[in-house]
């Protein structure tokens, strides 16, 4: 927990080196088959730089992180975690609002004279429901109707879930799809057809015609959604309930708002976006050597490229001369 909360805090300030360095760490130190009584315990392990071993060290003499403990009190990042809790909240907003000397949501939410996005609304209206865990059964079933939905338009598309859930996990905060259609390039269109109750399109900057080029990672021009989904679900008992307090009559709800974020990517690019976005973000990084995965390229000795294409994860490895690794052998 010590390393998760420095490096969230590197992260609100945006320093993704030492954010990276403690995530590596906590990744490492998690999966071991035993805790960490002593220094000897660590000698040997990657990852473990000089302020991962003062953090251990303090640790495992004191009981606890003084520097994790500054940090869980300090004004800046406990605004931070509050702020970038809200749907399309990030560090820029995040940092906007505290100079402007607000310190929590209820100030926040207080202050007339803020101009708030589409998704920053939504985020606010199902900051409940959002906020909350998302389960393996919820995922499943937004799974279904999220496949059913594109299915309806296009016969042969292929819908996969990725990030945590792709890699095993129970639960989330969110769900991640990977859309892409074999056939004519229909999928263009695919996020126009009302597939969502609330949806916020980022349009596809992909050009085929620029790729091979190390300088285009095309992962971040593919077309995205990032949207809230409304999922019924009966609930077993009365206490689970939530009340709806946007009504001068308060209801039951038997829904729950969920996030949805859905990537249209071209059928050939496929394998390299599921890879990408299966995660995790550290496994990327330390197994793939900062490859832009999206973009695998053979440099000639005449300095042209060849970009590498593959048809799944398993060749793209085989390009990177790597072992494969299974989507839940890759939260650390």
């Amino acid at each position: 927990d010590a390393f998760e909360i420095m490096a969230e805090n590197y992260e609100f300030k945006e320093n993704e080196i030492f954010c990276l360095e403690f995530l590596r760490a906590a990744s490492v130190l998690k999966f071991l088959p035993f805790p960490v009584t002593r220094m000897k315990d660590i000698q040997g392990l990657p990852c473990m730089g000089d302020r991962v071993r003062d953090v251990i060290e303090e640790i495992i003499e004191e009981g606890e992180s003084s520097r994790a403990k500054e940090v869980l009190n300090d004004e800046r990042y406990k605004s931070f975690k509050q702020f970038t809790s809200v749907f399309g909240v990030g560090v820029k907003t995040s940092e906007k609002w505290y100079r402007m000397g607000l310190r929590t949501l209820e100030e926040v939410k207080a202050d007339k004279t803020l101009k708030w996005s589409k998704m920053q609304r939504a985020g606010l209206l199902y900051y409940e429901d959002l906020i909350s865990c998302v389960s393996k059964a919820e995922a499943d079933a937004v799974s279904l109707i999220v496949k059913n939905t594109v299915c309806m338009f296009l016969p042969d598309a292929l819908v996969t879930i990725t990030g945590g859930f792709r890699r095993g996990k129970k639960i989330g905060h969110d769900i991640d799809f990977l859309v892409t259609n074999p056939g004519p390039r229909e999928d263009d269109e695919l996020l126009h057809k009302g597939l969502l109750l609330y949806c916020d399109i980022i349009e596809s900057t992909f050009v085929k015609e620029q790729l091979p080029s190390r300088k285009v990672d095309a992962m971040d021009n593919f077309q995205k959604c990032f949207a809230i989904l409304k999922l019924y679900q009966p609930r077993a008992d009365n206490s689970s309930y939530n009340m709806s307090k946007n009504r001068d009559m308060a209801e039951v709800k038997d829904w729950k708002a969920i996030r949805v974020d859905l990537v249209i990517t071209p059928f050939e690019q496929y394998a390299y976006a599921l890879l990408g976005w299966t995660g995790s973000r550290v496994s990327n990084y330390n197994s793939l050597c900062f490859l832009s995965i999206s973009n695998l390229f053979l440099l000639l000795q005449d300095h042209s490229e060849i970009f590498l294409k593959a048809g799944s994860e398993e060749e793209i490895f085989a390009h990177l001369g790597l072992d494969y690794v299974e989507p839940w052998e890759r939260n650390a």
